[in-house]
């Protein structure tokens, strides 16, 4: 039997992109694909709640939806160490619940990020450099921050020079993050790092938002089985291992 999804978001750029994945899979169920002005109850009455929304108010949606026991798909941005950390600790405490937590649907992403977790490693200065089309509300990305936190962890510490002059860029785990925001643009991220004599540079190209619906697909699969536990980045959804 399919699982039934509701996506919360559906008049996005991403929700939309999902709404049409899940009418695709002969393994879910489409439910309901709610907009801002539609009442929340509405997607828990299903068993997978997607939530591509905003920032702002996706902590408020991922929170209610734990609450009533449903598993929930985490697609919009923001989602830092700290939300997760609060996240996890919902999701203990909401028997059935569960939680995925994906920053970036795109494989390419998913192994360019790994790629800059390994480099992290070997090199003590990096920056990003990450650019999106101009109606994304945040800055810096959450691909970019998950980014960082990872390349923190896996090396550092990492100390950018003049940090306290505004355009060195927002920074994370010791990393600046710089956030272009074009007409023209759906998603690039580049990860540059600096060493004695040379410079690599890890870059990502998203074109088309078909790069997405795998890692989509994917992820609603990981979330229908997920109980009790909170997984993070399509990496771990795909056992990729850096």
């Amino acid at each position: 039997m399919a699982f039934t999804v509701a996506v919360v978001g559906a008049s996005g750029r991403l929700g939309g992109v999902v709404a049409r994945v899940v009418e695709a899979m002969p393994e879910a169920e489409l439910v309901a694909a709610l907009t801002s002005q539609d009442a929340l109850d509405v997607a828990l009455r299903a068993e997978v709640v997607v939530d591509a929304t905003h920032p702002a108010v996706s902590p408020e949606i991922v929170g209610a939806a734990v609450e009533h026991g449903r598993r929930v798909l985490v697609g919009t941005s923001g989602w830092s160490e700290d939300r997760i950390a609060v996240l996890r600790g919902r999701v203990a405490a909401s028997p059935g619940s569960g939680a995925v937590v994906i920053p970036n649907f795109s494989l390419g992403s998913a192994l360019a990020t790994g790629f800059a977790t390994i480099a992290a490693r070997y090199f003590d200065s990096a920056e990003i450099i990450e650019a999106h089309h101009a109606g994304k509300v945040d800055s810096p990305s959450g691909t970019a921050v998950r980014t960082a936190e990872l390349m923190a962890a896996a090396g550092g510490p990492f100390s950018a020079p003049h940090a306290d002059q505004r355009a060195r860029g927002q920074q994370v785990g010791g990393i600046p993050i710089h956030s272009l925001r074009l007409d023209g643009v759906v998603a690039r991220q580049e990860v540059r790092f600096g060493g004695t004599g040379e410079t690599l540079t890890i870059s990502h190209d998203t074109v088309s938002s078909a790069a997405y619906e795998a890692g989509i697909r994917a992820a609603l699969l990981r979330t229908a089985e997920t109980a009790d536990e909170v997984v993070v980045g399509l990496d771990a959804v795909l056992g990729l291992s850096f």
